[in-house]
């Protein structure tokens, strides 16, 4: 017969007990380090990112490099390579760009096509495009025939256009001018030397052709038939960024919102940095922002109305610049914007803006209250 010693029976059982206990806590703690692992795997792979952002060289998108210039990036802990005159649904399809302001135009054909692109946020509803003349050419009508850049197939491409040439009476088809293509500032330029009578441009190039006198405005691109604006141009995103960077994706739409209100409610800094951007007078630069903030309306925004975009696809298809068209709720997605902690632009207009640049504030009256806000003096 075999005696149990009890006492080193309990001792045994107690040792096993607790290396039974101590093996499920580190089962445990195993677990719960991987549920932490996974959940901070996407701030880990987000700490170096650096997001790509493109936008054309148009003052509609001038957002992106306030958000650089004023230190939005830097305060919401972002790295940001901003590139200008980004060629943005391509560089997305490439798998090169994360983020882009683009044309609503654009942005439905090159999702059309296959572009893992979508509107992540609005930016600028219509307005702030012009038909530019030399100081001889008195209308628009004296452009007909004459040397205008329009760009390639305008008629085909640029529904903008097609507005502002039926609203000012002259021929849409390119054939009617003798027809160049180039980029807006070349533009500028070519008229000031007198090789060019005319030209289709974004700011600042209409505001500068006024500024130093080489010529003026003699059309600016109106709202939609129906009385409304459209859509004009976004803030689009690429569909595996948002994918694979949720965090950053919210931060880089909330950056996006607080650089147009930077815009409203910081207006001389925000034409200084225009201005340095775009290598132009900060007296242009602040005609520019003007309109776009009082003199045409509050056309700058992030909010996303899709009756602007449904507005925008019947018009397009009317004008046969579009044959075909995503439903909105295909190539608009909110989530993120709704998530980002951005604020609400009508409460913003309404508390922050109307009361110290109301609605039909002259340019004069508006540049000297922005001065005065800013504590400078005119430029």
């Amino acid at each position: 017969m075999v005696r149990v010693n009890t006492k080193k029976m309990t001792k045994t059982m107690i040792l096993l007990a607790m290396v039974t206990l101590m093996t499920a806590l580190l089962v445990g703690c195993g677990g719960s380090k991987q549920t932490t692992s996974t959940t901070t795997s996407a701030p880990d792979k987000d700490k170096d990112y650096v997001v790509n952002l493109g936008y054309y060289n148009c003052d509609h998108m001038t957002a992106a490099c306030i958000a650089k210039d004023a230190g939005i990036f830097n305060e919401l802990g972002l790295k940001v390579n901003v590139t200008g005159n980004g060629k943005v649904p391509e560089a997305m399809a490439a798998g090169a760009m994360d983020v882009g302001y683009i044309g609503t135009e654009g942005l439905m054909r090159a999702y059309l096509k296959g572009s893992p692109i979508f509107v992540a946020a609005n930016n600028h509803l219509g307005g702030s495009y012009y038909l530019v003349a030399s100081n001889s050419i008195l209308n628009a009508k004296g452009l007909v025939g004459k040397k205008v850049a329009l760009g390639a197939d305008v008629e085909k491409n640029d529904s903008s256009w097609i507005r502002m040439a039926t609203e000012a009476g002259i021929p849409i088809e390119s054939k009617n001018y003798e027809n160049f293509d180039m980029a807006d500032k070349d533009e500028f330029l070519s008229m000031k030397a007198g090789k060019l009578d005319g030209y289709l441009c974004c700011d600042p190039w209409g505001s500068m052709a006024e500024y130093d006198k080489s010529g003026h405005i003699v059309q600016p691109l109106g709202k939609l038939p129906n009385g409304e604006w459209g859509s004009c141009c976004v803030y689009s995103m690429n569909r595996n960024f948002a994918k694979d960077h949720p965090e950053l994706a919210k931060k880089m739409i909330l950056a996006h919102t607080k650089a147009i209100e930077y815009i409203y409610t910081n207006p001389v800094h925000a034409a200084e940095i225009f201005a340095n951007n775009y290598f132009v007078p900060v007296e242009v630069g602040m005609m520019t922002i003007y309109k776009k903030t009082v003199g045409e309306g509050r056309t700058l925004t992030w909010k996303v109305d899709t009756k602007n975009f449904v507005d925008e696809i019947n018009y397009e298809m009317s004008v046969k610049t579009l044959d075909k068209a995503p439903g909105v709720d295909e190539f608009i997605q909110t989530k993120l914007l709704a998530e980002s902690g951005a604020d609400n632009f009508d409460t913003f207009i309404k508390e922050k803006v109307d009361p110290v640049f109301p609605q039909g504030m002259s340019y004069e009256d508006w540049k000297k209250k922005a001065y005065e806000l800013a504590g400078k003096q005119p430029a």
